[in-house]
């Protein structure tokens, strides 16, 4: 089957490297479309995968945008729409990753006469869209898609919620490759030294840094805990969201927490970091539809702490593979990390029981048989 993926993104976010993953099993008769340049770009190709840039200015349009900012944004978008029809007449099925792509996917398949499959990352609801994006994200999903795949029960129930279709909708978990997570200790142990972490209790926070990822919970929960206990904040501002990290530099500077939060960026050695972590924390304030960071501190063999909320609840057990708390409460968060530096044989027993979980259920392999399976099913 030849597919063609789009993608609204430049940058590698959760979606994005879920669509390397799947992208890969069809690289010899597929091809990526970009509505942006950007680092995504360069990921894709080296993993081997055919990849065009097909936008020559960013889109505009933003979940929250009203209905007049999506009408301005029309006249941007004709010769993207364009270029995407003409490419679609060339493969059998148009995969659209984000919304932008599914608006754009819905249009291409029309024209092109091509069958679109929609892969839902978000949860459709008023917390994360306007009422006018999850109108045309739903209405362009009934019509237009011959399968919606969703990357968690959450994230289905939410679009059945808003008005999609039960009927074209499957759930499909994000997949990784377990050896991915493999690390020398070696090499943590330098990382540890030049980021001056040795002889902390090191809270890994892993997103980017926007409000509604909760960063600054962790910032207040920090001062609950005793003195040896860092974070570390991995990540950077992604969609206009800079205010938000002046605040949270403001709001360590106010707690005199500047030798306790340190901010490393957006980095490529995830699995380092986190094996350089004794704890992950994920401190979302709204459900997250998935949540890529658990499943990769659960492959990395380390505890999570986790915002009980959305996709979370259908990866993590309390107390069994992880910890939940409750969405915004730092004295809660401050409470499970003291635990976990408290009560070393427990939490290494609940990390052991994530690492064997997260491999069994989540492995890439899986995933891409449960997908290759849904599209022959369908087309």
């Amino acid at each position: 089957m030849r597919i063609f993926f789009l993608d609204q993104s430049g940058k590698p976010g959760g979606a994005e490297l879920c669509l390397i993953d799947i992208a890969k099993a069809y690289s010899h008769h597929a091809l990526v479309g970009l509505f942006a340049d950007g680092p995504f770009k360069d990921l894709l190709q080296q993993n081997h995968i055919p990849v065009e840039v097909l936008a020559t200015q960013t889109i505009q349009v933003r979940k929250e945008s009203s209905l007049v900012q999506g009408l301005k944004s029309l006249g941007q978008l004709a010769p993207l729409i364009t270029k995407v029809i003409k490419k679609a007449c060339e493969y059998d099925l148009i995969y659209a990753n984000t919304q932008k792509a599914l608006v754009v996917g819905a249009l291409a398949s029309f024209f092109s006469r091509r069958p679109m499959v929609y892969h839902l990352h978000d949860i459709l609801s008023t917390e994360h869209f306007s009422q006018t994006n999850l109108r045309i994200a739903i209405n362009l999903a009934n019509r237009c898609a011959s399968l919606v795949i969703a990357n968690s029960q959450a994230s289905k129930i939410a679009f059945i919620q808003a008005g999609g279709r039960s009927d074209i909708i499957e759930v499909v978990y994000n997949g990784f490759d377990p050896k991915n997570y493999q690390t020398d200790e070696f090499d943590i142990n330098k990382l540890q030294e030049k980021l001056g972490l040795q002889g902390k209790f090191v809270v890994g926070h892993f997103s980017r840094l926007a409000p509604w990822k909760g960063q600054h919970i962790l910032i207040d929960a920090l001062v609950k805990c005793p003195q040896e206990v860092t974070a570390i904040l991995v990540g950077d501002a992604l969609f206009g969201e800079q205010d938000y990290v002046q605040k949270l530099h403001q709001q360590v500077a106010d707690l005199g927490l500047e030798n306790r939060v340190k901010f490393l960026g957006f980095r490529s050695d995830i699995p380092q970091l986190m094996a350089a972590c004794n704890l992950v924390a994920h401190t979302s304030t709204s459900p997250e539809p998935f949540g890529r960071v658990i499943v990769e501190a659960m492959l990395c063999g380390k505890p999570v702490v986790a915002a009980k909320a959305g996709g979370v609840m259908e990866l993590v057990e309390h107390g069994l593979n992880g910890f939940l708390v409750t969405p915004g409460e730092p004295q809660e968060l401050a409470q499970v990390i003291i635990t976990c530096l408290q009560e070393t044989e427990i939490t290494a027993t609940i990390a052991n029981n994530a690492k064997t979980t997260a491999s069994r259920r989540f492995d890439v392999a899986t995933i891409n048989q449960q997908i290759a399976q849904l599209l022959s099913h369908r087309f």
